[in-house]
């Protein structure tokens, strides 16, 4: 769908699908144990210095360098392999940048020169969630939108819908200062006040149900061990009415060209880094077969978009055909909704 016709769908469409009717209004952000679900409380009324823990299985959140870490030790060795191997990969590739400069220009320039072609397509992503998406989103919550920031990686995401008065909570595997959540602190300084991010799995959210009103996986869902586990663990923390995005996950029209392209990604990551990259169970693409199911088991009302990512990427199916290639991924931006009236 061109960005003109989104367009058109978006503010006439969807802006009348979604409920005038105000919110539930923002309050504190409550979190429960990951474990047991127990509920723990508001953040806001802790300190970072405090440990909460459940009386019921007796899990405790610690905290680091203004972090909550909400992963239980089971999952921490669980996640250990494919943490060590991502962080090892991305500071190959060009992603652990140090510099402010750099994290303040996300997702408008690369200052390293490194990764040009994939911020090309976050920034069009990006410019299409900003000037499309959430401008009507904006007009129904006008009090500031509640965002769950799943897979937030450096925060980039979040700092810019802080920027624009909303209150994003970003959520990562990943605390290192260079490519994953300990790199907030270039942003936060430029805040007036902080997100709160947390260590979590997008399986096991630490938060208690129906406080948020959109939730973002940019460039993360794929990661999901389960999607339909990850999709039913996001709407149980999403009000009604409630809006998941997924954005830049590939997506393949046939599902063999998605397997081809996870199986040379392997073969390449063993013999350029010693391992294949395939120490978690996820499954690394999207199909439009895999969002009709998970729209049949959850209620989940997709509709589908394609920013603009210039003339070149437009070409790649058609070079990758005469060519003789299997077809190359698409980063579409899929908006499911829920308890619309």
């Amino acid at each position: 769908m061109s960005i003109m016709s989104a367009t058109i769908v978006v503010e006439n469409a969807l802006s009348q699908a979604i409920q005038k009717e105000a919110a539930s209004p923002p309050g504190s952000l409550r979190i429960r144990c990951p474990l047991c679900a127990e509920p723990l409380g508001a953040i806001e009324l802790m300190t970072h210095s405090a440990h909460p823990a459940s009386a019921a299985c007796g899990f405790e959140i610690q905290t680091e360098s203004g972090i909550w870490k909400t992963i239980p030790a089971s999952s921490q060795k669980r996640f250990e392999q494919f943490v060590r191997e991502y962080e090892f990969v991305r500071a190959q590739e060009g992603y652990a940048a140090t510099g402010g400069d750099y994290f303040l220009a996300l997702p408008y320039k690369d200052l390293t020169g490194r990764n040009k072609w994939q911020w090309k397509i976050r920034k069009g992503s990006f410019r299409f969630l900003a000037e499309k998406v959430f401008p009507v989103l904006e007009h129904t919550y006008t009090d500031g939108i509640d965002i769950l920031d799943i897979g937030s990686g450096n925060c980039w995401l979040s700092y810019r819908l802080a920027l624009r008065g909303h209150r994003p909570v970003a959520v990562d595997l990943l605390l290192n200062h260079q490519d994953g959540l300990g790199a907030a602190h270039h942003y936060l300084r430029h805040l007036p006040r902080p997100f709160p991010r947390f260590q979590a799995e997008m399986n096991k959210l630490p938060f208690e149900d129906s406080q948020f009103d959109v939730a973002i996986f940019n460039a993360s869902f794929h990661y999901s061990e389960g999607y339909l586990q990850t999709l039913r663990e996001t709407l149980r923390c999403l009000r009604r009415p409630g809006h998941v995005m997924i954005v830049d996950s590939p997506h393949y029209e046939h599902d063999e060209s998605g397997r081809r392209m996870v199986e040379e990604k392997h073969a390449r990551f063993l013999e350029m880094y010693g391992f294949g990259s395939d120490s978690i169970a996820s499954r690394e693409y999207l199909t439009a077969q895999t969002l009709e199911g998970l729209s049949r088991e959850t209620g989940v009302k997709w509709q589908r978009f394609e920013p603009w990512h210039g003339i070149r990427w437009a070409l790649r199916p058609w070079k990758a055909r005469l060519l003789g290639r299997r077809e190359p991924a698409k980063f579409f931006l899929y908006w499911g909704s829920v308890g619309m009236s």
